[in-house]
């Protein structure tokens, strides 16, 4: 259980590492995502790029988690998923007119299915590897 709890917060913290570290790669990537970014008034490109930028950090938390995890652990996976969509609600509320619906629902709808996804991912490479294993060794 405490390793399940642990592995759930590093996941978080994963994420907002990924995402800051991506998020500088906005600022130098996207011309004039910088002079925007204080009022928010991202273009739709922008707001694009930022989607693809909350999934991959939710792929790498959710890899993270699993990892952290150990065997058999889904459920921790699936409670992760959870967790990290349960924390943006509140984030996108208070940004509901800030972004366009279609950014809120796909960003929410899709941030704890693509963490499941990087702790799938993180699972299939574990079973791979203990099948080389006995084959090999």
């Amino acid at each position: 259980m405490l390793r399940s709890i642990l592995a759930v917060i590093c996941g978080l913290v994963t994420w907002f590492v990924a995402a800051t570290i991506g998020n500088f790669g906005l600022r130098a990537w996207l011309p004039g995502y910088v002079a925007v970014e204080r009022s928010m008034a991202f273009s739709t490109t922008m707001l694009c790029w930022r989607l693809v930028l909350g999934f991959v950090s939710s792929i790498a938390a959710g890899y993270v988690v699993s990892w952290i995890a150990g065997r058999r652990k889904p459920a921790t996976d699936f409670a992760f998923a959870v967790v990290i969509v349960l924390f943006f609600l509140p984030v996108h509320y208070g940004l509901w007119s800030k972004f366009p619906i279609w950014y809120h629902v796909a960003f929410l709808g899709l941030v704890g299915p693509f963490a499941f996804l990087g702790a799938t991912l993180r699972r299939r490479q574990r079973t791979m590897q203990e099948g080389g294993a006995a084959v090999t060794g």
